[in-house]
């Protein structure tokens, strides 16, 4: 029996496998869609915002993401006409400078040169460069397996296989979208509210696209060209799509894109076409005994603002390590109810901003008034911070109104100090990169105050290092801690004094080995 299977090999379900197999669990990615379906659903341009390119770093992906980003910039200038290459060159520009922190409702957030982290990329290039790691760590995936069924009793989690095969588990995490079989099998709740608008994406070659190009908003709603040659999008705020997966036509594109412009726009070849809504809603748990969601499973909202994708990938850093534990037996199952508990109201705050920016993009003079009134706002340093903050993730506290003003926050930017095994000081990233946890000394030295003695049965877990406060950057500060306890995911778990770490580290990774 394998310790967790994955049903869905989207990025959600392979970051996930990864960070499993980092904490030490065995974990079965099980995939169903094939060929021509991983395709479409790779439509468009993804944004990787500034929490998850920290939660990337932490595991060596910027790199080869970030490779993947520029491999791929290149190549759309490389096929776009003149009018297109020069927006893939601003784009290129904005990037390179690290000004891009998001948008709002089409309103850009960006920062100062050099202030962000971001990358954008297509949904399949981040899918290989993840799907390379896990199967370099060793992870089992089977492409065009589906899941027809899913079940739990006292032992085990079943997945029962379309062929009627079935595979047990210690756990089972449904990380198979929106209409995740998964949630449905398991009896989740997932209310919310109902699609009022329809967009579709599509491959096709146009007769002229001087209609397309002249605006993104339009009386009849919105209408962009994508830096991807031959992607064209419509927005139409007329309720959700009467059949969602139904083959996509060149007629129902060119009806699309007339009602939008108000113009006649030919279509002269659609190689393939999606559609999407606003359809919002929100499981009310995302654990049910030994099944669990993440991603898109858990939560579905308007793609507008971006931030869907992130979202998911935040589930699966956070859950990763922990199911890790329980289902190695080193950590208690109580620790997995710290997953719904600290990702279920970071997804409703999304689901709410992004329901907020799809009111803002309905055409009609009174939302443009307001789209200018808040174009002001966000131009004040305060509003600024407060939007980026939605939009780039970094406003995350997983334990609000904590004693210690750095606990629940991802932990800052740091250097410790030079060991004797190690010569030069290391970065966060560098101590968090092999999935364990971190005992971070502030004051001494790890070896004074008992603190070797108390990490001694958590060593399979932690790792300790020393830092010097002033080391400690771009956080509230740290306090009048000692020691802080970071978790695998970047995350402070917890900070005092070092009579207080034995418990803590029971608290957040199980009780110590003997």
């Amino acid at each position: 029996m394998t310790d967790v299977i994955i049903v869905g090999g989207g990025p959600v379900g392979l970051l996930l496998a990864c960070e499993l197999k980092l904490g030490g669990a065995d974990p079965l990615v099980l995939e169903a869609a094939t060929g021509e379906e991983r395709r479409t659903r790779s439509l468009g341009l993804r944004s990787l915002n500034a929490r998850t390119v920290q939660s990337l770093a932490l595991r060596g992906l910027v790199e080869p993401v970030a490779g993947e980003q520029w491999a791929m910039l290149d190549e759309l200038a490389a096929r776009r006409e003149p009018a297109g290459a020069d927006l893939v060159a601003m784009m290129v520009e904005l990037l390179q400078e690290g000004r891009i922190r998001g948008h709002f409702s089409g309103l850009p957030l960006l920062g100062e040169a050099g202030d962000a982290e971001y990358l954008m990329l297509k949904q399949d290039r981040l899918e290989a460069v993840l799907a390379e790691r896990a199967a370099g760590m060793g992870v089992r995936i089977r492409q065009g397996c589906a899941v027809s069924d899913v079940a739990q009793d006292g032992s085990a989690a079943v997945a029962t296989l379309a062929d009627g095969r079935t595979v047990r588990a210690a756990y089972l995490v449904g990380c198979d979208g929106g209409r995740s079989l998964v949630r449905k099998r398991s009896g989740f709740a997932f209310e919310g509210t109902p699609a009022t608008m329809t967009g579709r994406t599509a491959v096709a070659e146009l007769a002229s696209a001087e209609a397309v190009t002249s605006s993104l908003r339009h009386p009849g709603g919105l209408v962009n060209l994508s830096l991807v040659p031959g992607e064209i999008a419509t927005v139409e705020f007329d309720g959700g799509p009467d059949d969602r997966d139904a083959p996509m036509t060149a007629g129902e594109l060119e009806d699309s894109l007339r009602r939008v412009t108000g113009h006649d726009v030919v279509v002269k070849r659609l190689e393939t076409g999606i559609r999407y809504s606003d359809n919002t809603r929100h499981a009310d748990t995302y654990r049910k005994g030994r099944v669990l969601l993440a991603g898109d499973a858990a939560h579905v909202h308007s793609p507008i603002g971006g931030q869907g994708l992130n979202l998911g990938l935040q589930d699966a850093v956070n859950l990763g390590w922990k199911l890790a534990l329980v289902a190695r037996g080193l950590a208690p199952e109580a620790l997995l109810d710290t997953y719904t508990a600290e990702r279920h109201p970071v997804a409703a705050r999304v689901l709410r901003n992004t329901r907020a920016q799809v009111a803002l993009m309905r055409p009609g003079p009174q939302v443009e008034a307001l789209r200018e009134v808040l174009a002001e706002v966000i131009e004040l340093p305060d509003a600024r911070r407060h939007f980026t903050g939605m939009a780039d993730g970094t406003e995350v506290d997983y334990a609000p109104g904590s004693a210690h003003p750095l606990v629940g926050r991802f932990a800052p930017r740091l250097e410790t100090l030079p060991e004797p095994a190690h010569a030069k000081a290391r970065t966060l990233p560098e101590l968090l990169r092999d999935g364990r946890g971190l005992v971070l000394a502030l004051s001494g030295t790890p070896g004074e105050g008992g603190l070797d003695a108390a990490v001694a049965g958590h060593r399979d877990r932690v790792r300790v290092a020393h830092a010097d406060h002033a080391t400690l950057t771009d956080g509230p500060g740290d306090g009048d801690a000692e020691v802080l306890l970071v978790r695998p995911d970047g995350y402070v778990a917890w900070a005092g004094g070092r009579d207080g770490v034995a418990a803590a580290l029971t608290t957040w990774f199980g009780p110590p080995r003997s």
